[in-house]
């Protein structure tokens, strides 16, 4: 009887921001599926470790201290699917090994990117309500997460399906794409554009504090949803020598969404860069209900056991 492959997820969310399984029932969860190496990363929080490590070390799951981050990438043009041209691009990067404690400058960070997004919260229910949405209300949004921090967008698009069905159609996966193409995703009517912090400042925050970086599902980031191999294959290795100079490690190749080609391809380009391919479902629960924890979209997501011991060896005290 041949050995059972371990199964490592480094990306996915619980309501500490816009996922919808409680830290315990995530934990078990993955430990249902066989997921033996784990991080969990809530958008601009960490306030779930304590819990999520509770839950892991009952279980006997390896967890890393993660979280995502919308930074700008001012030294990127990202090409938008409809051919405008956009300087400094807004990434997603995911933060693997991170500090804890309250007062290290990197929470600080994180609490001037919370405070952000409540601010951007607010100035979306407004601007939805001129747009139609006369029903929506902060509170009933606020209602829907943990904190007024953790709002996400999800929530946005539960309260409008609930509420505005008759703009918005029935709440099922094809509406709920629509819903974010047409009003709150990059490209909708009620897009409003996060916080300018750089990837620099993050990483100058981290120094020294044994923080690994990795740009999360970077062809979205940089090239939309409509991107090639051949596009990808010509414009990331740049894309990966800049970020690499500023002091990124790793870029996410094993993402949950994508086809095994997309994955070999941005793996290979990867470690052509001299940087860590890393990977994980983005699993978020109901909220992304097509895609599973530890295996993706199509059930065929698999992060090799080494790159954890290449995220372990790239940290710097």
């Amino acid at each position: 009887m041949g050995t059972l492959q371990s199964v490592i997820d480094l990306h996915m969310h619980s309501n500490f921001s816009d996922g919808s399984d409680d830290p315990e029932v995530l934990a078990e969860h993955a430990h249902r599926v066989g997921i033996t190496t784990l991080s969990l990363t809530d958008h601009d929080t960490t306030e779930s470790y304590p819990r999520m490590a509770a839950a892991c070390q009952g279980l006997g799951i390896e967890l890393i201290a993660g979280v995502e981050v919308s930074l700008k990438d001012v030294e990127a043009v990202k090409v938008r699917d409809d051919g405008t041209r956009e300087q400094g691009v807004s990434v997603h990067v995911l933060a693997y090994f991170v500090p804890i404690e309250p007062e290290h400058p990197f929470q600080q960070l994180l609490i001037h990117l919370r405070n952000d997004r409540r601010t951007r919260n607010i100035k979306l229910v407004e601007l939805l309500q001129q747009n139609g949405f006369t029903r929506l209300t902060y509170d009933d949004i606020l209602a829907r997460a943990k904190s007024e921090y953790s709002v996400g967008r999800p929530h946005f698009a539960q309260a409008m399906f609930e509420h505005h069905p008759e703009i918005v159609g029935e709440n099922n996966s094809s509406n709920w794409q629509k819903l974010f193409n047409e009003w709150i995703g990059s490209t909708g009517k009620a897009y409003l554009p996060k916080t300018d912090l750089r990837i620099e400042d993050f990483v100058e925050a981290a120094r020294g504090s044994g923080v690994v970086f990795s740009i999360a599902h970077p062809t979205l980031n940089y090239f939309g949803s409509a991107a090639t191999n051949s596009e990808i294959e010509q414009q990331m290795p740049t894309i990966m020598a800049s970020l690499k100079s500023r002091g990124v490690q790793g870029i996410e190749c094993y993402y949950g969404s994508w086809n095994q080609e997309r994955r070999a391809l941005l793996a290979k380009l990867t470690k052509d860069a001299g940087m860590i391919p890393t990977g994980g479902s983005d699993y978020h629960g109901s909220f992304k209900e097509n895609v599973r924890i530890g295996h993706g979209l199509e059930g065929d997501l698999h992060v090799p056991e080494e790159v954890v011991t290449a995220l372990r060896a790239a940290r710097t005290f």
